[in-house]
Parts: structure tokens; sequence; C-alpha cells
């Protein structure tokens, strides 16, 4: 199974060209240690690792951050990813891009542009991401995107504190032309595991969110593409992990790590191979990080035995290490998992208080906030 696995190339690839960003949101889910700027690969090495995807086989790159566009060389790194045959994504939030520059990047190759809307209501989008005038920027560059004939996805993070603008959102995206709409409930971990409190809707709210969407599949098939992420907390069956740990998909960090998914590196147990040191095939086919959890073989019960283990090959590796204290468990979004009952216990707790408020990335908070992080469901074995 893992050599079947491995033996096909990955069809996306996340790089992260920097952790800098003007927004501070606080369900961010790069890790609470950033990378610093002087760590960051460099242009020479960006456009490395574009050759390295393409002559690999990879099909898409997703440009993101923090903030793609915070580095001067994004011009040059579309240009090595078009060049190498990818279809490029920038994932943005819009609130540095000037159109001049947008244009450039489009004569440089890029494909589509993916835009971050904290709400739509624009004081509340403003509070949550820490940006004074962060949504008319945003509705402008959407604007310029669609004019430029590029394909739009307007991204909507969903928790608590946005989840009744739903609706909303889908109107938005309706209205600005975008194709496609992803909701995405907001997932525990990195800087949103601090902060819980503030982020977890209630049962009701998160069912009634689902069926609204729901609802606009069907009336607007044709018209609005709407992909939905659901929250983990109140799951029966686990999401598989980026397709299957090792299975499609690969992360760059900013300073060149290489993960199976967004998250890894909340694994203290992995070491990930860096792009500087070995090149992304090798990495992708021999890794041991790559290697830990592919196929099946690795599973403790119940996972081993289920019927689904090559369905959702057990889930989120970074929940359950999160959850649970050990990435071998099965998620406890699942039903079958002996955490499951805490699991859903602790969302419906924290949804019931009061939200609190943010704890946004500054150097002055970061101390306080990871002195108050919860603690996993159960020691470590």
């Amino acid at each position: 199974m893992t050599a079947e696995l491995c033996a096909r190339a990955p069809i996306g690839m996340l790089a992260e060209l920097t952790h800098r960003c003007p927004l501070q949101c606080g369900y961010c889910s790069n890790p609470i240690e950033l990378e610093r700027v002087n760590n960051e690969l460099t242009t020479e090495e960006w456009v490395s690792v574009m050759r390295q995807a393409g002559e690999m086989g990879i099909l898409q790159v997703h440009l993101s951050g923090g903030e793609p566009t915070a580095r001067k060389d994004l011009e040059d790194i579309i240009s090595a990813a078009s060049e190498a045959g990818l279809y490029s994504n920038l994932i943005t939030a819009a609130v540095t891009l000037k159109r001049d520059r947008l244009e450039d990047l489009v004569k440089r190759g890029l494909d589509h542009v993916q835009i971050s809307f904290q709400d739509v209501d624009a004081e509340n989008a403003e509070r949550i991401g820490a940006y004074p005038g962060a949504t008319q920027k945003k509705l402008d560059v959407a604007r310029w995107v669609v004019d430029m004939g590029l394909p739009l996805t307007v991204n909507a993070p969903i928790h608590r504190q946005n989840i009744h603008n739903v609706g909303r959102y889908i109107d938005l995206a309706v209205e600005l032309g975008a194709q496609r709409l992803e909701i995405a409930h907001v997932q525990y971990y990195g800087w949103a595991f601090l902060n819980r409190a503030a982020l977890i809707p209630t049962y009701e709210q998160t069912v009634q969110s689902i069926d609204l969407v729901e609802n606009a599949r069907e009336r607007l098939k044709g018209v609005l593409t709407i992909d939905m992420v659901v929250p983990d907390y109140y799951a029966k069956r686990p999401k598989p992990c980026m397709g299957g740990w090792g299975k499609g998909f690969m992360n760059i960090t900013p300073a060149g790590k290489v993960l199976p998914c967004h998250a890894a590196e909340s694994i203290p147990s992995l070491a990930f191979d860096n792009v500087r040191d070995r090149k992304l095939l090798d990495i992708w086919m021999n890794s041991d990080a790559f290697n830990a959890f592919r196929g099946t073989e690795w599973m403790k019960e119940p996972c081993r035995s289920c019927a689904f283990k090559e369905i959702d090959f057990g889930g989120c590796r970074c929940q359950a290490m999160a959850m649970t204290a050990d990435p071998r468990n099965t998620d406890p979004a699942c039903a079958l998992s002996p955490y499951h009952g805490e699991m859903v216990a602790l969302a419906k707790a924290e949804a019931a208080k009061p939200a609190t408020e943010f704890v946004y990335r500054n150097p002055r908070n970061v101390t306080a906030a990871m002195k108050t992080a919860q603690e996993p469901l159960v020691p470590a074995e």
C-alpha cells in the first residue's frame, strides 16, 4: 500500500511563501511559533521548488502564507510556476494588493485567486481580522479579479462570531461573480486551538448552517459551486486527512520544510525534511514523516479492523494529537473513537459559554495564550 500510494505524484502543493500577514485572525491555523523573515526560502529556492514540482507531475500550486503578496518576488515565483506547467492559485487576504500588481501577476501566468472574507459585515470582519478598512479593499480586489477574467473563490472561515451570516456569504459570492465559495468551518488546531472558547458555535447553529448550504447548492446549481468543510467537533465520521496522509498533497513551509499536511508540525514525534537539503521527489517517496501514517499499516484499533479505514484513513492525525496526545489514535471526530464523547461534550461546553475575546497574534499575547491553552482530553500513553 505504501509503495503504491507514494508512486503517484501529489495532485496539489501548498506553498506557504511567508508567515508575514497584516491580519491577526484568531482562528489562524499557522503554527504558534511563526517562521522569521530571515529564514524564508529565497527566490531562487522557490523557483527550484516550482520546477521540481512540475517535473514530479504535480498539477496545482496554492500560493499562501501568511500573506503571499508580502513577498516582493511573488511575480518571479508565479512565473516559475507557470513555466513549470503548474496551475497557480493565489490565496490572499487582498488588503495590500494593488490593481497594477494584480495585472502583472496575471500576465506572469496566475490562474486563480482565492480571497478570504472574515465576515460580510464590515465592522465585525475588521474586528475579527484586526485590520481597519479590510472589507472594502477585499471587495475591490474581488471585482478586479473578475474584470480580468480570472476565476474567483470566496473563502468564508466560519465560527460562532460570524456563523449567523452564512446566507449573506452565499449572496456575496453570487453578487461578486465568484465561481466557487468555500464555507470552511474553523478546525481547532494551531492558533484556533487557543481560541476555541471564542470560536466554537453551538450544535444547533452548525446544523442550521449545513442545511442552509445544502439548500443553496440545489438552488444555485450551475451558478456557484459551494464547498463546505464541516466542524469536526460535531461530526460522527472523520474526514480523510488531506485525502489520506501522504497520498495526494504536500505542504512547503516558508523555511522549506516539507509537510504531509498544513498542521503536521503539531506532531512533535515527526521530523521534517527540507527542500534545501533534499529533492522534493525524494522527500515525497522516502521521507519518514510522509511514510509515518501512509496507508493503513500504522493503525491501532478500532481503525485497524474498520471497514472505512481506506476511505477516511483514521481521520486527522493532528487532531488526534491535539485531543488525545497520540497521533496514532482514531480521530475523536469518529463515533467509534473512545474519545468521541469527550470531544462532543467539550465542544458543547465551550459553545455554551459566553464568547470570549480573541487572543490576537502579537508578541504581547503569545506567552499568555500558550499558558491558557487547553490540555488534551487524555494524557500521553
